[in-house]
């Protein structure tokens, strides 16, 4: 029972990854941000592409399944799972996407601030980051149980762990709020610099000064190498937008360049959250060993 859990999750996390996508070609095609069809009210449809249409019905389909999985994914955990906290983050998840249907709802219906469609995006990859963490929690390493260590005074990582997913978080806003005209790409560029000296920063740590706690490397690996392809799809996505600036429609390789790298920055947040997680169960202070030292006898 618990490997189907953990497989079920798996693919919540890949369907919501896929609606991630969803949305990203549908700001890439600009439909669903002037014309309120919300759900499928086509007698109030106003011009726009055609391909933006389709972009826009087939991202509240998978949208809709999303959520479907999600609250099965609650039950079954409500049923199954002994850890209390774990059936309470299914069931904060399923209110989150409660909360991005009336979001994405808002957008559409009353074309409101961008700061309604830049909470819509970031709350996207906040739920992303929760069913990642839903497949972390239901697999065998984790149930394995913590291999705990000392924190090294020399290069600490705790607060290091947390600042990292807060980062990145505001990186994603900035890219959210620069698609939605909201801000400046300069912003996000300016962003973009600082977010990957913290992701080294911290990555580099674990490497140099925790290579032997396999956990931990694999999360810093991971995070290290996912930033990385991120930067080079951010380059990529705004070389391509200068080059078709004068397009009289979104073109494809610069739509393709930007899905892609709205879908690794949701697995950027992912990672950088995971491996938060990890550091958080793993690394303990120096404190903790000393409190629970046994004094020698004499």
């Amino acid at each position: 029972m618990t490997k189907n859990l953990h497989r079920f999750a798996i693919l919540l996390a890949f369907w919501t990854l896929l609606l991630v996508v969803a949305g990203g070609l549908v700001t890439s095609h600009d439909a669903g941000l002037s014309v309120p069809d919300w759900p499928l009210s086509y007698g109030k449809l106003m011009p726009k592409m055609e391909g933006g249409i389709f972009y826009e019905h087939g991202h509240r389909m998978v949208a809709t399944f999303d959520g479907m999985l999600m609250v099965a994914m609650c039950i079954w955990l409500w049923m199954k799972e002994e850890r209390r906290w774990v059936k309470w983050l299914g069931t904060v998840a399923v209110l989150a996407v409660i909360l991005q249907g009336v979001l994405g709802g808002l957008t559409v219906l009353y074309l409101l601030p961008p700061a309604i469609s830049v909470s819509h995006a970031c709350l996207a990859q906040l739920y992303f980051s929760a069913t990642c963490a839903m497949a972390l929690f239901t697999s065998r390493e984790w149930l394995a149980g913590a291999q705990e260590i000392s924190e090294k005074p020399e290069a600490p990582i705790r607060s290091l762990a947390v600042l990292v997913p807060l980062c990145v978080l505001g990186q994603l806003a900035l890219g959210a709020a620069a698609r939605h005209k909201a801000l400046g790409t300069i912003w996000h560029i300016c962003g973009s610099s600082i977010v990957t000296a913290v992701v080294l920063w911290f990555a580099v740590r674990i490497l140099l000064h925790y290579p032997n706690h396999l956990a931990l490397r694999k999360s810093a690996l991971a995070l290290l190498t996912i930033t990385f392809v991120q930067v080079f799809l951010g380059i990529a996505a705004y070389m391509s937008r200068i080059a078709t600036v004068d397009a009289p429609q979104p073109m494809p390789i610069m739509i393709l360049f930007t899905v892609l790298h709205v879908a690794t920055g949701a697995l950027t947040m992912a990672a950088s959250v995971l491996a938060a997680i990890e550091v958080y169960r793993n690394v303990r202070p120096q404190q903790h060993f000393a409190a629970h030292s046994v004094p020698a006898t004499s």
